[in-house]
């Protein structure tokens, strides 16, 4: 075929695929060409070579056939849609078909420990179906959600699974609110899928096609939940990887049956990863995971804690029974230390693409059953815990017959290819038996040839070899190649030696290939029934692995809590927060922490927090947050001892990322995060806020802090902690009964300062900003300037201005009157009083300064300022 038609026939099938990349089988290489092999090159550092045939140029870049699967997976990793189209003989030559498309969806074989969901999303408005589908572990979920802020929802829950590839349903293509707001949020890649998949009567054949009677069952009553479910299975099922045998359950859930913790929250928490990148998340501080599958688990847990008090309780009991038994619990983690990720082999195993290596590993993993079982039967504390009732929940017999077949069929250290033999034990299968027996046999024949050869001839150097040039072979020195025997046929002379064949020789080399081939084909037929015999128990692996990884999970919570002294928090009936003693479990790891205690109730719903910046005020608000999500997660607590009323959501309004390069000022960040809660929040969630309207001019930012607070604790009632260095704000506790003022203590001596960061109750006098610059590092002559106009102003003092070489210009700020006057240096102050304001300007300052802004309610007083800014613009 000219390079003209090897070219046509590749970019024939990558439009066919409607894949980013296409690997092209050509004999023993997969080609890429054009771009593509440019980008290959670029991404993967492979060779390019440009080709010329019959005047055309083109460029391409391979890889062997053996060695697909890697750069593959690095391909999809980075994002890309890489279609696969395989070689098949036919008579007269050979065709080129797709066999699948990898995406990063549907990739079953990833790198690292991280979930790997395809999602997608159907619906508009007030109605959101969602489905996420791990085809690397068979977990699927589908939920819908309803209400005017379900869009809003969906994209926390996208942001809690974090799916590397998202299907939008057709009604959201043309929504370029919805995904611009998912491309800021969630590192996805967006595929538009055929909307046929998502038509109502066809997703749902598709889920009784996978699922049976079972897909009634399961509790799908909305209709966007059907379709959403149905186009996940569809587009696993279009791209040909072969994976949906390892998907044996759909399983329902409702949003409500987990706190709220929307992006934003999950963002300033830092629950999986830092805002800046840099430093270690909550997650990479608590876990002590074993296995890669308790890392995944552990992961989901914090981005998705729960509202259930009965599952709470369990597992609270069960992180108690490890952190009593040090000795019981350090020896399940050495047990599980050896055990590998049974969901992602079983998934493996139903695609195809397990090798003997999987299977060890399934086998090696299901020996630790009966020991994990046993070490905990062994084990007072942990016997009588729900560990046990996780172990019972186990089919121990199928997981034993498994274990046995694995065990009697594999070879120990079988090769790394699966049709070279070497996979399968002696003793496991009568016929391949005979072919290795029989193999031995000639391969003996060879191995002695030599020396019989060498006796019954009298030639002393003598060898029998072989290359994939010659075959076997008798090499004769040149000294002796003389005497050899006629029937000695000689295919090659080297410079010291000659290399002969015989008739026997030829025969016995046919009979080797013909049984070495004989013997891969059946040991590599009898490995796809092992295979398929693992792919058939996928349900009962991925039940062990859940298992085993949620053993791994509450094994590392405990292990943190007895190492950090946390406690077991009491899940209270009621609604409050008491914590005594409660630290930041990030920070208290860097540092020599000062614990709180923090108390909100049902009379005391609302804190309002001051004290200077960096005495440790966010550090607070967000250990009781984090604290509040800990114990709804079921882990301890750090604290001495603390009691939770369990919450619905978890809102928070910490700093502000900057996003001027989405076209949002930080005050319109702050004003859509601060929106967001004031709509999604009710009597039963925490809030947590932070400088609220200190993106905007002061009176602005005063205004919009003192309604939001009145919103909070009129309105919507939840439980909030209010950091602000707006103190006007404090004398809210005197009129709204639910109000109370805490600060962070200062300790003053001698003129220095020093942040006790110890919370007590009452507001805080005044603001330490000069000594903050002076921690900062900022310029000695800086601070002290600033201390001086401080005080000045203070004590309503004329600041007086300096010139830019240091001499005193004489402009000064007189806080009396609010006028500047100025005059050279040197020379005489004017005597002047500042010009006369107009009588309207005159009649508003009259007016303010007879306002008591502690008694007028807020609403009045805004609408005075609004009248007055008329005055004034007239």
């Amino acid at each position: 075929m000219t390079a003209g038609g090897i070219v046509g026939e590749y970019l024939a099938l990558k439009e066919e695929s409607e894949a980013d990349l296409l690997a092209m089988q050509m004999g023993d290489f997969y080609e890429f060409f054009h771009e593509d092999a440019e980008t290959v090159g670029r991404e993967l550092d492979l060779k390019v070579s440009e080709r010329s045939s019959g005047g055309e140029l083109y460029k391409m870049a391979g890889v062997p056939v053996a060695d697909l699967t890697p750069y593959l997976k690095a391909l999809v990793e980075r994002g890309y849609r890489v279609a696969v189209a395989d070689q098949h003989e036919i008579e007269g030559g050979h065709e080129r078909r797709i066999s699948r498309v990898v995406t990063p969806g549907t990739l079953v074989d990833p790198s690292g420990d991280d979930a790997q969901y395809l999602a997608s999303v159907v619906g508009s408005g007030d109605t959101v179906g969602l489905a996420f589908l791990d085809i690397t572990t068979g977990r699927f979920q589908v939920t819908s959600l309803s209400g005017p802020d379900s869009m809003s929802r969906a994209l926390t829950e996208l942001y809690r699974f974090a799916p590397t590839e998202l299907l939008p349903g057709p009604d959201l293509r043309n929504d370029d609110d919805f995904l611009g707001r998912v491309r800021e949020r969630v590192d996805t890649k967006l595929t538009l899928h055929g909307a046929e998949a998502f038509a109502p009567g066809r997703a749902r054949h598709t889920l009784q096609s996978q699922f049976g009677e079972a897909a009634e069952s399961v509790g799908l009553d909305s209709e966007v939940a059907v379709q959403a479910a149905g186009a996940a299975l569809a587009y696993v099922e279009d791209t040909g990887v072969g994976a949906l045998a390892s998907v044996t359950r759909l399983q329902a859930y409702s949003a409500d049956d987990h706190v709220s913790v929307d992006a934003t929250t999950q963002r300033n928490l830092e629950l999986t990863e830092t805002m800046t990148g840099q430093g270690v998340s909550l997650f990479s501080t608590i876990d002590h995971t074993a296995t890669s599958a308790g890392r995944r688990l552990l992961k989901e847990w914090l981005g998705r804690p729960i509202r259930q008090r009965g599952e709470l309780t369990r597992r609270q009991s069960a992180i108690a029974a490890f952190a009593e038994d040090a000795m019981a619990r350090e020896g399940l983690r050495d047990l599980l230390a050896d055990a590998y990720d049974l969901e992602r082999l079983a998934s493996r195993a139903v695609s195809g693409s397990a090798d003997a290596d999987a299977l060890l590993r399934v086998r090696d993993t299901l020996a630790l059953v009966p020991e994990l079982t046993d070490a905990v039967a062994n084990a007072h504390r942990l016997s009588d815990s729900p560990i046990t009732d996780l172990l019972d929940r186990l089919d121990r017999e199928r997981a034993a017959e498994l274990h046995d077949a694995l065990a009697d069929a594999l070879a120990e250290d079988p090769p790394n290819t699966l049709t070279e033999g070497g996979l399968i034990r002696k003793g496991f299968d009568d016929e391949l038996d005979d072919l290795i027996e029989r193999h031995e046999s000639a391969v003996e024949w060879i191995d002695t040839l030599a020396e019989r050869e060498s006796s019954k001839y009298g030639v002393s150097r003598l060898s029998v070899d072989r290359n994939k040039t010659d075959g076997y072979y008798i090499q004769v020195g040149k000294s002796q190649a003389d005497s050899v025997p006629e029937h000695y046929e000689e295919i090659k002379t080297l410079k010291n030696s000659k290399r002969f064949v015989t008739d026997e020789l030829a025969a016995k080399e046919r009979e080797i290939l013909r049984l070495e081939e004989r013997r891969g084909d059946l040991e590599y037929e009898v490995f796809r029934g092992l295979r398929e015999r693992v792919a058939a128990n996928a349900d009962i692996l991925q039940d062990i692995g859940r298992v085993l990884a949620e053993i791994d999970t509450l094994c590392s919570l405990a292990v943190h809590a007895v190492r950090n002294d946390w406690c077991r928090p009491e899940l209270s009936e009621g609604d409050e927060l008491v914590v005594e003693q409660g630290r930041h479990p990030v920070v208290e790891q860097s540092t020599e922490f000062v614990p709180n205690d923090l108390r909100l109730d049902s009379e005391r719903r609302f804190l309002i927090v001051t004290g200077p910046n960096m005495s440790g005020k966010s550090t607070y608000m967000r250990q009781a947050a984090l604290i509040t999500l800990l114990a709804q997660v079921g882990s301890y607590v750090p604290a001495r001892s603390a009691r939770v009323g369990l919450v619905d959501g978890i809102f928070t309004r910490v700093g502000a990322l900057d996003e001027l390069a989405q076209g949002r000022s930080t005050f319109m960040v702050e004003m859509q995060e601060l929106s967001n809660i004031l709509h999604s929040a009710t009597e039963d969630s925490l809030v947590i806020l932070d400088e609220v309207g200190r993106g905007t001019a002061t009176y602005d930012g005063i205004s919009i802090a003192w309604a939001a607070t009145e919103y909070l604790h009129n309105e919507i009632r939840a439980k909030t902690l209010f950091a602000t260095h707006y103190h006007e704000l404090t004398g809210l506790a005197d009129h709204l009964p639910r109000v109370e003022n805490v600060h962070v203590d200062v300790n003053e001596d001698g003129g220095e300062v020093t942040f006790l960061r110890t919370v007590v109750e009452g507001a805080t006098d005044r603001s330490y900003g000069v000594h903050v610059a002076d921690l900062a590092g900022v310029p000695g002559p800086v601070v002290s300037r600033a201390r001086d106009v401080l005080d000045r102003l203070r004590e309503e003092k004329a600041i007086e201005a300096k010139g830019g070489s240091g001499e005193s210009v004489q402009t000064t700020f007189d806080l009396g009157s609010g006028s500047f006057t100025s005059a050279a240096d040197g020379g005489e102050r004017s005597d002047e009083a500042a010009p006369a304001l107009d009588p309207d300007t005159e009649a508003v300052l009259d007016e303010l300064r007879a306002t008591d802004v502690n008694s007028v309610p807020p609403v009045e007083l805004m609408a005075k300022v609004q009248e007055w800014q008329q005055q004034l613009g007239e």
